[in-house]
C-alpha cells in the first residue's frame, strides 16, 4: 500500500517493485493500492480481495499516512486485515539508498553526502529520518546529515548550503524515496550538484517487503491465546 502520486512513474516503480517481490515467492498472492491520488485505491483494492490480508505500507518512516490513514481504512474495510509496519528506518533502506548514489556519481573524500527525504510533521517519522541518515553514514563510512523538502526539520536547501559553505567541493543528495514524483522534484531545485534515483524497484526493497510481511504474522500469531 503506498502513498500514491500523480506522476506515472511513481505506480511504475511500485508495479515493478511487486514484481520483485512476487518473483521472490511466487505462491503469495501480492495486490497493489494507493492511499490517494493513483488506483487502484485502498477500497477498490479490498474489493478484488479474498481471504486473509497483510497489508504493507510502502512507508519509509512513521508518519500520518503510515500510522493512522491507511491502518483506519484498511481495518474498516478488512477487520481481520493484520498490519505490518513502515519499511524504515532499516539496513536495507540504506543498502538500496546507497546503491542508487554510487550508480549515479562516486563521492570523493572533499564532497559532502546529504540524505533528502520528504519530512514529515510527526515526530516519530523525524526520528526516523534522522536514523536512516545514520544508518547511510555507516554504509558509506561518511558524515551523512539530512534534510527536508516539505514539513518539519532542516530543510534540504539550507543543509546543501551549509555544507558547501563548509568547503564541500560537491554536495550530493541521496534520495530517501521509494518512487518519482513531486518530492523528487523538489529534491532536484534544492541547489546540490548531483540528486540520486530514488530507490525504486530495488531487490533491497523487495526483500523489505517480505520482511515487514513475514514480522506481522508472526506477530499476529504470537497475539493468538493458547487454550
Amino acid at each position: 500500500m503506498a502513498h500514491g502520486t500523480r506522476d506515472p512513474g511513481g505506480p511504475a516503480v511500485v508495479r515493478a517493485l511487486l514484481e520483485r517481490v512476487r518473483a521472490a515467492r511466487p505462491w503469495l498472492p501480492v495486490a497493489e493500492a494507493y492511499a490517494e491520488l493513483a488506483e487502484p485505491s485502498l477500497e477498490a483494492a479490498a474489493r478484488r480481495i479474498e481471504g486473509p490480508v497483510v497489508a504493507v505500507p510502502l512507508m519509509l518512516a512513521r508518519g500520518y499516512h503510515a500510522l493512522i490513514d491507511i491502518p483506519g481504512r484498511v481495518e474498516r474495510l478488512c477487520p481481520e486485515v493484520v498490519m505490518a509496519g513502515p519499511l524504515g528506518p532499516h539496513p536495507l533502506l540504506a543498502a538500496a539508498t546507497a546503491d542508487r548514489l554510487l550508480r549515479g556519481v562516486r563521492p570523493r573524500p572533499s564532497d559532502a553526502v546529504v540524505l533528502g527525504a520528504a519530512g514529515s510533521s510527526d515526530p516519530g517519522g523525524v526520528e526516523d529520518v534522522r536514523a536512516a541518515a545514520r544508518l547511510l553514514s555507516r554504509r558509506l563510512r561518511r558524515p551523512v546529515p539530512y534534510g527536508f523538502v516539505a514539513a518539519g526539520g532542516p530543510a534540504l536547501a539550507d543543509v546543501v548550503a551549509e555544507q558547501r559553505a563548509r568547503g564541500a567541493d560537491r554536495v550530493l543528495v541521496a534520495a530517501h524515496l521509494l518512487a518519482p514524483g513531486f518530492f523528487h522534484g523538489r529534491m532536484a531545485a534544492a541547489g546540490a550538484d548531483h540528486l540520486s534515483a530514488p530507490m525504486g524497484a530495488h531487490d533491497a526493497l523487495a526483500r523489505l517487503v517480505l520482511r515487514r510481511f513475514d514480522e506481522a504474522r508472526l506477530h499476529a500469531a504470537a497475539a493468538v491465546p493458547v487454550a
